[in-house]
């Protein structure tokens, strides 16, 4: 493995340097360390009266030493857990640090959760106080009942304070300030290296929700890490609409930029999570961020509004942008491969494209945006091909919330599409096969990892702790191999492999997201074979295309006729990967849908079969849609147009919504 980093300029530099501080070992350690030498710069964005307005290092320490001391005085202890509960806003800052200065546990919880699911981690982590804004106060209300170990609940913001054991936060922050400093300092100094941050609850994506336990030491391991490979300047900004609990968000965003002396910008809620989406677009033109954190579900959104606009300044600047993208990916080739060889005779071209569209489209997002750092999934190379060619590239990533949790990342100065990019440093990594056996370099594998940033276990979980770790090293659950030039590519998660009946397996999300990104009729494709004769694609159809489809063939999309000219065209669609179609040879044949299951309802939060990340919850699929699955495999449901699959697509017409 290479062991170097690039600096701000590209320029390659010792890990020496890189890890030069060595005297940080908490978060602690990180954030003093930030606000003696950045102790005027801008930390915290927040939109007030209109314009947005900053808080500096030393004003954010204040309010942060008063959290502390609000905490203690209420008689939290050290190792105790206190739950957070609120969309991205400076009071979240003020709250973990306060948390963390005062000896306890940040247990964060994502704002999409049920109330069932808020109960189940509150209740796990026997979180002793809440911490909670005013909109999501109403969750509390109704499960207030079924939390037991909560004695304190403190509301950020609250118009209503209700009686008993509610308080405001300015009570918190009022309480704390008449608490002696040194008191709060000395009990920030007794934390160590090996004390818990957060208990970090997973998403479920394959099985039910684990606490991971980050350690103070895992996240300032991992930021350090980070910072081998990307260096942020302490000019930079970064509007963090991820959920702040997302642990990519909250390392990268949070922490990374905090250590760089740089700031971070929340995106302005307003009076509910519908308002906080529609403010993005505006809040980016407002903050005009150089740094964004993205997922591929807002990837493919960005691309898509981006797209729509291009249609609407009409068909010689559509012809214009088109040119230009096929003249920019040429140019690029596979990654930051520019000027080289007789690519370089295109630039005029691709500089031509910038100058009078490209440029126009980064204005979108505020107009100093440099790069996208991707993680949460696997981003399809089509997508990050596309953003390089826009001027602002998409340097895919690869992490794990049990490892604090950035594994690997692409940097400006050295990405290649499909890779998740080179690993950090220091952190070993290996490819084992299923018996723990490491692989050469090339063979696909299991990803293995061992560093200062794996997560200390699973919180009141041994048995899932021995599964995965084992020796000191992290056991990914994720497939992937490393290349000749140390980039390590990631294919998919172990337990998702399909299985054919001769024991062969295939991972599947690499098909799946070519087809939803490649078949104009198929929103989402969750694929199926566990030892079985063939595979089966569970298919949501995409309503709004098919809709028109159908009408252009002047057939109702609610008839028996309509809704079987549908299905036909996502046949159609399919078979432009196999033998003969446009997309021949992406992927064996084996492993494309021989079946068409058509779905009778959308993939949501709502009904569990997407978490709070966008991400597919497969297993959630697979038991919710266990009819279709079976359909699929008896004789009727080979055929595309069967009964069933012609209800089920009238059905996802008829839904309301898009």
């Amino acid at each position: 493995m290479r062991n170097w980093a690039c600096d701000r300029d590209g320029f390659c530099v010792s890990l020496q340097a890189v890890m030069e501080e060595s005297y940080l070992n908490t978060i602690i350690d990180l954030f003093e360390r930030s606000c003696r030498k950045f102790s005027s710069n801008p930390y915290l964005w927040e939109k007030c009266g209109g314009k947005y307005q900053p808080t500096t290092y030393a004003e954010t320490r204040e309010r942060v030493m008063a959290v502390a001391g609000g905490l203690m005085a209420a008689g939290l202890q050290r190792g105790e857990r206190v739950a957070l509960l609120s969309e991205g806003c400076n009071e979240w800052v003020y709250s973990e640090l306060g948390i963390l200065y005062a000896g306890g546990v940040n247990v964060p919880l994502s704002m999409k959760l049920t109330p069932g699911e808020v109960v189940f981690r509150i209740n796990h982590s026997e979180a002793r106080f809440l911490i909670v804004s005013d909109y999501y106060t109403q969750v509390i209300r109704q499960i207030e009942q079924d939390l037991p170990t909560v004695e304190r609940v403190f509301i950020i913001r609250g118009n209503h304070i209700p009686h008993d054991k509610y308080a405001s936060f300015e009570e918190l922050l009022e309480t704390g300030k008449k608490i002696a400093p040194a008191e709060v300092e000395e009990r920030a100094g007794g934390v160590q290296a090996t004390d818990l941050a957060n208990i970090s609850y997973t998403s479920g994506t394959t099985a039910e929700p684990k606490g991971i336990m980050l350690t103070h030491g895992n996240y300032v391991s991992n930021v350090l890490q980070s910072d081998s490979r990307i260096q942020i300047p302490e000019y930079y900004k970064v509007l963090l609409f991820l959920p702040w609990d997302h642990s990519f968000a909250h390392t990268v965003g949070i922490y990374s930029f905090m250590y760089n002396g740089a700031s971070l910008a929340s995106v302005d809620f307003g009076h509910s999570p519908l308002e906080y989406l529609r403010n993005i677009p505006q809040n980016m033109k407002e903050v005009k961020p150089h740094l964004l954190l993205s997922v591929p579900a807002l990837a493919k959104n960005f691309r898509k509004n981006i797209e729509g606009g291009i249609r609407q300044k009409g068909k010689a600047v559509e012809r214009l942008y088109r040119w230009g993208l096929k003249a920019a990916y040429a140019y690029y080739g596979s990654g930051n491969h520019k000027s080289k060889g007789m690519r370089a005779l295109l630039y005029p071209a691709v500089w031509l494209a910038d100058r009078l569209v490209f440029r126009k489209v980064r204005e979108v997002f505020g107009g100093n945006l440099q790069f996208f750092i991707g993680g949460g999934a696997l981003l399809d190379t089509d997508l990050q091909r596309y953003f390089c060619a826009l001027g602002i590239p998409m340097l895919q990533g690869y992490g794990l919330s049990e490892a604090a949790p950035v594994i690997s990342t692409n940097t400006p100065h050295f990405h290649r599409f499909g890779s998740s990019g080179l690993p950090v440093q220091p952190m070993g990594l290996k490819i084992c096969d299923e018996n723990g056996k490491e692989l050469p370099r090339g063979e696909k594998g299991e990803i293995v990892i061992r560093g200062g940033n794996v997560m200390k276990g699973y919180w009141k979980n041994p048995l899932s702790t021995a599964e995965a770790l084992r020796d000191g090293w992290l056991y990914t659950g994720d497939m992937g191999y490393v290349n000749e030039e140390g980039l390590l590519y990631v294919l998919g998660r172990f337990k998702s492999l399909l299985i054919a009946s001769d024991g062969e397996k295939y991972s599947p999300e690499g098909i799946e997201e070519a087809i939803a990104e490649l078949c104009p009729s198929v929103d989402y494709c969750i694929l199926y074979n566990n030892q079985s004769p063939y595979t089966v694609g569970l298919i949501v159809p995409n309503k709004a295309f098919l809709k028109e489809h159908a009408q252009s063939r002047q057939l109702s999309p609610d008839s028996v006729e309509g809704c079987k000219e549908m299905l036909e065209r996502i046949h159609a669609d399919l078979m432009q990967f196999r033998k003969g179609g446009v997309h021949a040879g992406m992927f064996p044949e084996r492993w494309l849908p021989a079946v068409v299951a058509i779905l009778p309802e959308n993939l949501s939060e709502a009904n569990g079969t997407i978490n709070s990340t966008a991400k597919v919850v497969r297993r959630k699929v697979y038991d919710r849609f266990h009819e279709e699955l079976e359909h699929a495999y008896a004789p009727e449901g080979k055929d595309i147009r069967n009964p069933r699959n012609v209800r089920n697509i009238k059905a996802i017409i008829e839904s309301p919504g898009k």
